[in-house]
């Protein structure tokens, strides 16, 4: 298990590395292509001066774990099964903000089409876990250690686990450096799952995953120089889900991952509240929009969810002392 560890280790630092190298090639390099980031007119007006930072940085996180994992995890079929979900999505993620950002289509992906397209992938990679990886219909209760069957419905719950991750990372990823610090903690979080649950090569992908967003967190952070776009954001959620199935912890990603639930439950709640009585209970959704209106400085809204992030994640982990 030591030598997993500094495994891990070598691979967090090996895609810190390689982000770093990126960054001063990669944003200039956007920059020129004039893919700048658009800002919603509705939003907190003073994102306004965040228009035109390039976007699409999260192939810097992409290429950084797609190295790290192949040079120091070698053709173990989990670490590559996690690697080809991070990419479906992250490419997807990529059209997207191709259409946006190029095409100048401001909506860009279309709802169905976004939500086709992530559909099949999850339905590839469920099938994928059942026939290849051999890995059951079953997922582990946190706390309580217990094993719950789920049977035919387990297709589908794969398929929303991802669908859900994707989308709910997408929508912290609304200030400087937040996504890319939760998933950094979250990245370290399934990297002791893996441990714990003697998925020794996934823990050496996580290490990648927490070592890609960590260099890119240096030009991420308030004030961003780059954004990671939907190609980032989106490769990210598939990353996390992906080892989540694939380790049976499907469930924890509720607790490893609250401040994603957290995000994604104040879209659904302000969304149902304006739609049944006229009224929205937050200032505005994503609840990191919500802070920002009630005058915290963006620094300090990253910083509490930052910290959040961290209880969530002690919490999860704890939720694992009855297993094995």
């Amino acid at each position: 298990m030591q030598g997993i560890v500094t495994t891990a280790l070598m691979a967090l630092g090996m895609a810190t590395l390689i982000a770093l190298l990126m960054g001063p090639l990669l944003i200039p390099f956007l920059t020129r292509l004039k893919v700048g980031q658009s800002i919603r007119e509705d939003g907190p007006q003073g994102h306004l001066i965040k228009a035109g930072t390039p976007t699409m940085g999260g192939i810097m996180i992409i290429t950084a774990v797609m190295v790290s994992t192949f040079i120091l995890a070698g053709n173990s079929g989990e670490a590559v099964a996690a690697v080809v979900v991070m990419l479906a999505f992250g490419a997807v993620g990529f059209w997207d903000d191709y259409i946006k950002v190029v095409l100048k289509r401001s909506l860009g992906l279309r709802a169905r089409e976004k939500l086709g397209l992530q559909l099949l992938i999850g339905l590839a990679f469920a099938l994928l876990l059942l026939y290849y990886f051999q890995r059951g219909t079953t997922v582990v209760v946190p706390f309580l250690g217990l094993e719950w069957d789920l049977g035919l419905a387990y297709v589908p719950f794969i398929i929303i686990v991802l669908i859900a991750t994707t989308n709910t990372v997408n929508l912290t990823d609304g200030l400087d450096g937040l996504a890319t610090g939760v998933t950094f903690l979250v990245a370290l979080a399934f990297a002791l799952v893996c441990l714990m649950t003697s998925h020794y090569q996934l823990t050496v992908f996580c290490g990648a995953l927490a070592g890609g967003c960590l260099g890119f967190l240096f030009f991420n952070r308030h004030p961003a120089r780059v954004f990671m776009g939907d190609t980032g954001s989106m490769a990210l959620g598939g990353a996390v889900a992906a080892v989540a199935a694939l380790t049976h912890s499907e469930l924890f990603l509720l607790l490893l991952g609250g401040v994603y639930v957290l995000e994604g439950l104040s879209v659904i709640l302000q969304v149902v509240s304006y739609q049944t009585t006229g009224k929205r209970i937050l200032l505005m959704a994503p609840l990191h929009h919500h802070f920002e209106l009630k005058g915290w400085p963006e620094r300090k809204v990253v910083r509490f969810f930052w910290a959040l992030s961290l209880v969530f994640v002690m919490v999860g982990l704890l939720g694992y002392r009855n297993i094995g």
